[in-house]
């Protein structure tokens, strides 16, 4: 047997072809991100740095490059790999996370290379769902879109999960590690998506209750920390948890509202998306977020005061359109009035017809407003009278 290196950690590593223990986590990181020649990187780096703060991560150092396309191997290049390395040892850092989806193989590679836990931007995600998770449901569907991921892991991953079981009666033609592995998680995950296929019918039997007492529909969708759930706490007074953090609500809350012309609206906060949502977490939600692509109104929330909204948006219309919410009348609310200066106010095409509000869900300025614009699209919209998209809506 090789002689094993000591990684910080203390957990022994072994060569590519022999057994290789993956490294404990921890709270002290390193961020790396690369440029791949995109306009939106910088904005990319600070959202990576608010997600690390919301983990409860300390940020010990950040390394940053540029190039063509990722290195197959190492993704950074051998000599940047090095330089990481180099932060890790002097920083005693116990992690590493890329702001980058890695494949099994790359975070196998740059473990033994940096001889410490590397992760990628989903398995960063995925951490902190699962901190955040409240409800019973949310914590299935976080435990289902981490097994999914996990899976993944599995294929061509970590080699200790290929030696063959050992001991009295598992020698010979036994099932390996890996297989058992798979195995498991796949008797696991089949239990996940039965159970939430049971809460999931549930609630579609609660929303054709509301639709044959004629009670209207509104979702709140948005970017991560576009102010969702504050804009819901002023409309509603429902107390729901808000915080200037990214994912801070997890859980669809619903309450009741009531407008003018309308009567009683159900209105519901969704969790957050964000760019590159990892798309097992999409799938596990899929359940929680039919009720935008069944609503009859969706508003789309969007931070004014955000140089990258234009991303956002498009980021929302992406995950809108994987779950078939895309073609629901959508209004889009501009929020954070009182970080840009701008004024309440509505915005229509040249037909009249409303394409945005303009509020301040902190400060209250312009919900009366919003108030007034729902009245009137949801009337209108009742009515079979107007469509909205998302598709429409100008970013100033």
């Amino acid at each position: 047997m090789p002689q094993a290196r000591k990684p910080a950690s203390g957990t022994p590593v072994y060569g590519e072809s022999n057994l290789f223990e993956r490294h404990e986590g921890g709270e002290r990181v390193i961020l790396v991100a690369l440029d791949f020649g995109t306009p939106d990187f910088s904005e990319g780096v600070a959202e990576l740095r608010l997600l690390s703060k919301g983990a409860g991560l300390e940020v010990l150092g950040e390394v940053l490059g540029k190039r063509s396309r990722p290195d197959a191997a190492l993704f950074v290049g051998s000599g940047k790999a090095d330089e990481i390395a180099a932060l890790v040892a002097a920083t005693e850092a116990d992690v590493v996370i890329f702001n980058h989806e890695l494949s099994p193989a790359q975070e196998r590679n740059l473990e033994s290379r940096m001889h410490c836990r590397v992760i990628d931007r989903t398995s960063l995600i995925l951490d902190i769902f699962a901190r955040r998770a409240r409800s019973a449901e949310g914590k299935l569907q976080v435990e289902l879109a981490q097994l999914q991921h996990l899976s993944t892991r599995l294929v061509r991953g970590w080699t200790h999960l290929e030696r063959q079981r050992g001991g009295v009666g598992m020698r010979g033609p036994g099932e390996k590690q890996l297989e058992t592995d798979r195995r498991l998680i796949g008797v696991r995950v089949k239990a996940l998506r039965e159970r939430l296929a049971k809460l999931g019918k549930q609630r579609r039997t609660q929303r054709r209750s509301r639709g044959r007492q004629n009670v209207l529909s509104v979702a709140l969708v948005g970017y991560t920390n576009a102010g969702k759930s504050t804009l819901f706490n002023a409309l509603t007074r429902a107390g729901a948890y808000a915080a200037d953090q990214l994912f801070a609500t997890l859980d669809t809350t619903t309450r009741k509202m009531y407008l003018p012309q309308v009567g009683e609206v159900v209105l519901s906060d969704t969790v957050g998306f964000i760019t590159n949502l990892p798309h097992d977490l999409v799938a596990a939600f899929r359940a929680t977020l039919e009720a935008t692509a069944e609503a009859d109104l969706v508003l789309h929330v969007i931070d004014s005061s955000s140089l990258g909204r234009e991303r956002q948006i498009e980021a929302v219309e992406k995950v809108l359109t994987e779950i078939g919410a895309d073609a629901v009348p959508q209004l889009g609310i501009y929020n954070k009035l009182d970080l840009t200066g701008v004024a309440p106010g509505l915005g229509r095409d040249e037909y009249g017809k409303l394409l945005s509000v303009y509020v301040s869900a902190q400060t209250g300025a312009g919900l009366e407003l919003l108030r007034d614009a729902l009245s009137e699209i949801l009337v209108a919209n009742r009515d079979g009278r107007i469509e909205l998209s998302l598709h429409s809506l100008g970013v100033t």
